[in-house]
């Protein structure tokens, strides 16, 4: 049962914090992306990506591809937070408990199984934002998936997913930083059941 609460917890933390950001991260998608045939721009900055997006398609248009990346964070959060906390009872156990070396390859394990998870619904997510101010392209998150499959095959989802498994070192980094920091600040060690 408390795999199932250490995944809930994750997938709630990672939820909430893309409430907050995703406008944001809508903002540099498209100022990553912008780029016209014969080297002209769409946007000429953070706030000219607003302005425009809020003129051709309100609100709405800021949050285009919203729910496949809430769904993302709540499947790589929970994956994340909640593979590592369960497994570490497992895994991390008598001249394993308390290593940095452990700690750090489990978290990239579980960083990158993660973000391989989530990286489908990152791609759809990161399509549906570049359709902002055009014609509506996908009628929702599931379409938008069925497209690129039908158009591209099922591999087409997890293009770019090479770098995003480079990038779990940070991930992995993070976790275990923190345990090893339990331990000397606090004296705090975690015991298997």
């Amino acid at each position: 049962m408390w795999i199932v609460g250490n995944l809930a917890s994750g997938g709630a933390a990672g939820a909430t914090g893309q409430l907050f950001v995703y406008s944001l991260d809508y903002t540099r998608t498209r100022l990553a992306n912008d780029a016209k045939k014969g080297g002209q721009r769409q946007f000429n900055g953070f706030i000219d990506v607003y302005r425009k997006t809020l003129a051709s398609d309100g609100i709405v248009g800021l949050y285009r591809g919203f729910f496949p990346s809430i769904f993302g964070a709540v499947v790589y959060r929970g994956l994340y937070f909640g593979m590592y906390d369960s497994f570490k009872r497992l895994v991390l156990i008598g001249a394993l408990e308390n290593n940095f070396l452990a700690s750090f390859c489990l978290g990239y394990v579980v960083t990158t199984a993660a973000g391989i998870a989530a990286y489908p619904l990152d791609t759809i997510r990161r399509r549906m934002m570049m359709t902002s101010g055009e014609a509506v392209k996908y009628k929702s998150s599931f379409d938008a998936g069925r497209q690129i499959i039908a158009k591209d095959g099922v591999r087409a989802l997890f293009n770019g997913a090479g770098a995003n498994i480079l990038r779990g070192v940070a991930g992995a980094g993070a976790l275990s930083i923190y345990d090893q920091l339990q331990v000397v600040l606090f004296g705090k060690t975690f015991k298997g059941e």
